[in-house]
């Protein structure tokens, strides 16, 4: 037995299936003919990101779930590779939260440096 919500994800997976231009269509086609049609599916796209720009890091998970491609000697390959990508970036982002946290640090130390020599006492003490 087919459903409303049957129908709505068949015409969800088709308009997936043709891309942007597709949702956009179907957008303005909604507006023309019933206005608050055209505004569930804008809010809709926006709401599941599929309005914007999908960012690389999205397309590379998506890129990365598709089946092997037979030869299990690449497949393997290129899991290792992708692993080992992945870690080096993550090694690389720890690095620059460690150099804009010794950054953030020298910067404090700086300030309450010159505070202390501006104010003659120490930055706890109240100035009356």
């Amino acid at each position: 037995m087919d459903t409303p919500a049957h129908y709505l994800e068949q015409a969800r997976d088709w308009l997936d299936g043709h891309g942007k231009k597709a949702w956009i269509a179907a957008m303005i086609l909604g507006f023309i003919f019933f206005w608050p049609v055209g505004l569930v599916l804008l809010f809709y796209m926006i709401g599941t990101n599929r309005m914007g720009n999908c960012s690389m890091k999205n397309k590379w998970k998506h890129h990365r779930g598709f089946e092997g491609t037979g030869n299990t000697v690449f497949d393997k390959y290129r899991e290792e590779t992708l692993k080992r990508l992945e870690d080096e970036q993550n090694a690389f982002r720890s690095f620059l939260d460690d150099l804009r946290n010794a950054k953030d640090q020298t910067e404090f130390d700086s300030f309450m440096a010159k505070r202390r020599n501006d104010n003659g006492s120490t930055p706890d003490a109240p100035a009356y």
